[in-house]
């Protein structure tokens, strides 16, 4: 049974594309590639495989000085772009990530049509686009190099011997199959190549053809039509923050001193993602409609800023900002609040403890009011541990005085907070929570006219300007897949791609305010290889992502030495296993950086 959806049983039944269509013998075992096995190897003719490589011939123009097709291909670092002409005239864009396999499709009528998804099944897509995409990899072996340049000399003299163009036929077929079969034990011949076990591509969103995220650097062949214009860089799909901040504003509204003071400030080294635009404008435009879009996804790996993305939007909203974030123990009752002993004895003045949204915005000055000492040192985590310890001491006092049995009060989270007085609310890691039916509780709070009902009776309506915004990492150890009744509430899901090396090493300089360039782009390519490398070795105990990147070039404009700033940063974080980081170390660092 075929490992990769390109070679499944069905795609072996086409028929060959002329001139190879009268041939009735379709295995040889007297012509295969050196790739075959060494005990009984044979080949079969693949009709999607042969009809791209005549598809690429027809825009090569080494081999078709006048190209002949539509089609079109091209290069953006580790990305091959490509637009296929289909033999139905839909125009199939394609784009295959050569480190990781990835590969994302849209379909499109022609070029002003939207895109569809590009299903690989049987009576769907045959697979051809695909290949056709692969070409410039499967190029890059002399093997397939030479008897596809043998193949387009025969095909140029019109074909006058079948059998030998049959027989270069047979060997890039067998070429191409087992490279792309065997790739995970051909690390330098094979090409990597992933595909969803539903075999429906990843679609090429329309706002990534906005912003021309694939557009090519470098076109090898032909004329693009849907992929045009000149690729955008990191500032040119961003906003100045001076026309975004407190632009979208769901209603008139007058916040309070402190409300405002919880509305996030926009770093000046923060680069407005089109996402985040977005879902402003999404949130913004809808808010005169019967069901304004108030909840919203971002997912993708770690480091891609979804928690940045999220104040950003609180920003452009010009609301306040609150987080809840998720662990594996969450329950439904830690989402809507908890009921703390009352430590008050009757007559007195009531206790004022800070808040968790006290504690979250100024730690501080939280601190302060549990001991009465300030210190700027203290984390969120250390006043939450003191809180617990002050009202544990003051329970105990007021039950010791309090004869009639213990009494307690309702406390709420920032979710309740935020619902009860139309905040941006940021749900981070819901993936982590192990009982899986704890998000499904609130889909009350989800739906239009939302309402849920508190511990203590009280029922509170979501305030219509609330918008809640799921922030999951996707390639953490643990992470679960999202219930469906969640995602169906959600109004806008955003995948948040990992950034290009140009966008990330530009990112990476404006927060650490490193000038040196080129060590920022080695050192972020070094992180992606790293990263990949963990991937592929299955070293998953760690993290390997921007963070460990801006903490590796924050120690070397203290050291000087990326090699020895990497020990301590992203060495260290990338797994606990001394064997693994060794490992690392010599595979992707020391010649790299070595002095």
């Amino acid at each position: 049974m075929a490992k990769i959806a390109l070679f499944s049983s069905w795609t072996w039944k086409f028929s060959l594309p002329a001139p190879f269509d009268t041939i009735t013998d379709t295995i040889s075992k007297t012509y295969y590639s050196k790739y075959a096995p060494a005990t009984s190897p044979k080949s079969t003719l693949h009709s999607s495989i042969l009809s791209a490589v005549l598809a690429y011939m027809d825009i090569d123009t080494t081999l078709t000085p006048a190209p002949t097709s539509p089609s079109a291909i091209g290069t953006q670092d580790d990305l091959t772009v490509a637009e296929y002409q289909s033999r139905t005239g839909e125009i199939h864009v394609v784009v295959h990530n050569k480190r990781n396999g990835k590969l994302n499709v849209a379909c499109f009528a022609d070029e002003t049509s939207a895109g569809k998804v590009y299903s690989l099944k049987d009576r769907g897509n045959t697979g051809t686009a695909l290949f056709f995409a692969l070409m410039p990899e499967a190029l890059e072996d002399d093997e397939f190099r030479e008897n596809y340049q043998d193949l387009g000399k025969c095909r140029d003299a019109g074909y006058p011997d079948m059998d030998e163009a049959t027989k270069y036929a047979f060997i890039l077929c067998d070429n191409f199959y087992r490279r792309i079969e065997s790739a995970d034990v051909l690390p330098s011949a094979g090409i990597p190549v992933n595909i969803p076990k539903t075999s429906n591509l990843p679609l090429i969103t329309p706002l990534n053809l906005t912003k021309k995220t694939y557009v090519p650097k470098s076109v090898l062949y032909g004329t693009f039509r849907i992929l045009t214009g000149t690729a955008a860089s990191a500032s040119g799909i961003t906003v100045n923050k001076d026309d975004f901040v407190g632009k979208y504003a769901l209603s008139e509204r007058a916040l309070s001193t402190k409300e405002q003071l919880m509305i996030p400030q926009i770093e000046d080294w923060y680069l407005i993602p089109p996402e985040v635009v977005s879902i402003c404008k999404h949130a913004k435009m809808t808010s005169a409609g019967s069901q304004p879009m108030r909840n919203f996804m971002m997912r993708g790996p770690a480091g891609t800023g979804k928690t940045e993305g999220a104040k950003a939007v609180a920003a452009g909203l010009g609301l306040p900002y609150l987080y809840y974030t998720c662990s594996a123990n969450t329950e439904i009752y830690d989402f809507l609040g908890q009921m703390l002993p009352e430590t008050q004895k009757a007559g007195e003045a009531e206790t004022e403890y800070p808040t968790l949204m006290d504690i979250q915005m100024d730690p501080p000055s939280a601190y302060c009011k549990l001991t009465g000492e300030y210190d700027e040192s203290v984390t969120e985590d250390i006043v939450y541990d003191k809180l617990c310890e002050v009202i544990e001491q003051d329970a105990r006092a007021m039950t010791e005085d309090n004869k009639g049995g213990q009494r307690f009060r309702y406390v709420e989270t920032p979710l309740i907070t935020a619902i009860r007085n139309g905040y941006v609310i940021e749900i981070q890691e819901p993936t982590v929570i192990a009982n899986p039916g704890v998000l499904v509780g609130l889909n009350a709070l989800l739906d239009r006219c939302a309402s849920i009902t508190l511990t203590t009776g009280e029922v509170i309506k979501r305030h219509p300007d609330t918008v809640i915004i799921i922030t999951t990492n996707n390639n953490y150890a643990g992470c679960r897949d999202m219930n469906q009744s969640v995602i169906s509430r959600m109004n806008l899901i955003f995948d948040m791609d990992e950034p290009d090396l140009n966008t990330l090493a530009e990112r990476v300089m404006k927060v650490t305010g490193c000038t040196d360039n080129t060590a920022v782009m080695e050192m972020a390519a070094a992180t992606k290889d790293i990263s990949e490398h963990c991937r592929e070795t299955l070293i998953n105990d760690g993290s390997c992502g921007v963070r460990e990147l801006i903490s590796w070039v924050q120690s070397y404009m203290v050291t000087g030495n990326i090699l020895e700033s990497a020990q301590f940063t992203i060495l260290s974080s990338v797994s606990g296993d001394p064997d693994n980081r060794a490992d690392v170390l010599t595979t992707c660092l020391e010649q790299k950086f070595a002095a």
